[in-house]
């Protein structure tokens, strides 16, 4: 199974589905109030893709988006990022790809995309 995540800052309700809506199929995922977890489906091609929002991720700002399937819109988190921010206007994070779990993020780099342009930026 592979997973794109990103992060949206200041999402607002709706967002994500009309976004999504123009890259995959049957989205069953209602994000009418993004206060809380939303999980949902949808399918690329013939694969069903598994969707969650985690509100408050990395601060109130910030909610993580994951899309796990076995073939996915898009072939990095950072492409996922610029279609995310070309849809939404808003500034979308992600991870540059070289971050495991259980590594320390102190120092970690994330792209930061929003309208000064694509930068690696510590996330505070």
């Amino acid at each position: 199974m592979q997973d794109l995540e990103i992060y949206i800052r200041d999402l607002k309700a709706g967002a994500v589905s009309r976004w999504l809506e123009s890259h995959i199929k049957q989205l069953v995922f209602d994000d009418s109030d993004v206060a809380s977890v939303i999980k949902g489906s949808a399918y690329f091609g013939e694969v069903r893709l598994k969707i969650t929002l985690y509100p408050q991720a990395f601060g109130k700002r910030f909610t993580s988006l994951i899309i796990e399937g076995e073939k996915l819109p898009w072939s990095s988190d950072l492409d996922c990022a610029r279609s995310a921010w070309r849809a939404m206007e808003t500034e979308v994070r992600c991870s540059p790809g070289e971050w495991q779990e259980g590594e320390a993020v102190e120092d970690e780099k994330w792209w930061r995309l929003d309208d000064r342009g694509e930068q690696l930026v510590v996330w505070n």
